[in-house]
């Protein structure tokens, strides 16, 4: 319960949580409910892959442990970006290069699908199209080309490389040296996206509930949910918690508990600057990230501020001094803005997989309980192709979604005692390389 303390305390500073109108919050599930799909998780997964299913004629109920876009999915970076978690390679890798090139295209699919989704259902996501990624150093530009040149000849990816003489006509930075530039990806308010999902999926026939959060699941050809004061039968089920999950109800599926960990992230957004200053930090308005393995990521918001992230904690102990630690590391990025006010700072959880590739699945012996976990950060598009290929395989096409469903996953070593102290060590390895 640790883990949800800390979420709790992480949640009272979030600009999205401000800059959001939700609607009076669904009831719980109480009594005796029968459904053809029951979703665990009422985040970006469970929502689009409520939606789909309902479009595709299935009775859907939905229940969420606290409240609809809560977790992760309502408080991250916003960055709606192409690809994986993980670098490509590793797809082909376990997939070889047509399945590779299979999920980075349904990754694209997850792009336009978001504005699909945002233009039909009328969500005012504030989306905005544009990702740059940069390098911090020549070394890190060299492998940053590399890599967009194979993309580009194998994938037909369509990036555009920014070398360093024409950066300042990206970003007015010095702490950038080259990178690359994706007009496909974006980025949009992430809890204005998934209210807006909440609202398209329940006029579309789901049943919402929320603060139910799921304490018992018995698997058969139907399963039972057992809340604290109602039961669900249905036919199939997903669970989409992703870290969340264990921390509400780990007896429901300990064996996916183990292929993930949760890692906490963190936000700062600034006063409303003016909109020329703006424009002449971000002249693209691009979702901006850097190419180093633990990240700074940054973008400008609809109303004229700079939303920042950075700082991971691999143990889920919050940063001491958080909104002072990350100045620090925003003003490394714009040493003009030293004199801004940060009246927003929050944070949150989301779960990762040892290769940083999505988790998607089946349990029980039915094999009628799917899960969608591990978007290791990357979720926020990729969420809503999870959610389209679940819905298609309990729809009775399970092509897409076996495709994943291949991904071989291992458990964090150490066991319950020592896997977060081993985490937390092998990242050390990789923040020392950062830095080279």
């Amino acid at each position: 319960m640790r883990l949800l303390q800390l979420d709790q305390e992480l949640q009272r500073g979030s600009y999205y949580a401000a800059t959001a109108a939700r609607e009076a919050a669904q009831p719980p599930l109480q009594g005796l409910h029968e459904a053809d799909v029951a979703v665990v998780g009422g985040g970006l997964a469970g929502l689009n892959a409520a939606l789909e299913l309902a479009e595709r004629g299935m009775d859907v109920a939905l229940l969420e442990a606290d409240l609809v876009g809560s977790g992760a999915s309502g408080r991250n970076g916003g960055q709606a970006l192409h690809g994986l978690a993980c670098d490509h390679s590793v797809i082909e890798g376990q997939l070889g290069p047509e399945g590779a090139r299979q999920v980075w295209d349904m990754s694209l699919e997850a792009l336009a699908l978001i504005q699909e989704r945002c233009a039909r259902h009328h969500i005012d996501a504030e989306w905005r199209s544009g990702y740059l990624c940069l390098a911090t150093s020549p070394r890190k530009a060299q492998a940053l080309k590399l890599w967009t040149e194979h993309m580009n000849q194998r994938y037909d990816s369509q990036l555009r490389w920014i070398y360093p003489a024409e950066l300042d006509q990206w970003i007015d930075s010095p702490r950038y040296h080259a990178g690359l530039h994706d007009p496909r990806s974006g980025h949009l308010h992430p809890l204005k996206y998934c209210l807006g999902l909440a609202r398209a999926a329940q006029a579309a026939g789901v049943r919402v509930f929320e603060h139910s959060p799921v304490t018992a699941l018995e698997h058969g050809r139907s399963v039972l949910l057992r809340t604290a004061f109602g039961q669900l039968r249905a036919r199939q089920v997903l669970l989409a918690g992703n870290a969340y999950l264990p921390a509400f109800a780990p007896q429901l599926a300990p064996e996916l508990s183990a292929r993930i960990m949760p890692v906490g992230t963190y936000i700062v957004c600034t006063e409303p600057l003016q909109p020329q200053r703006l424009q002449a930090l971000m002249p693209s308005g691009s979702a901006v990230c850097d190419s180093n393995f633990v990240l700074d990521y940054f973008r400008p918001t609809a109303d004229h501020r700079l939303l920042y992230g950075g700082r991971v904690s691999y143990s889920t102990a919050t940063p001491r001094r958080l909104v002072a630690s990350m100045r620090q590391r925003l003003v490394q990025s714009f040493p003009s803005l030293c004199d801004v006010e940060l009246p927003y700072a929050w944070g949150g959880f989301v779960d990762i997989t040892m290769n940083r590739a999505p988790d998607f699945g089946r349990l029980g012996q039915a094999q009628n309980v799917y899960y969608l976990q591990g978007f290791s950060g990357h979720g926020v598009a990729l969420t809503g192709l999870a959610g389209r290929v679940v819905a298609e395989a309990m729809h009775g096409d399970a092509a897409r979604f076996d495709t994943f469903a291949r991904l071989r996953h291992r458990a964090f070593p150490g066991g319950a005692l020592l896997r977060t102290p081993a985490l937390v060590l092998g990242m050390t390895y990789y923040r020392l390389k950062d830095l080279l």
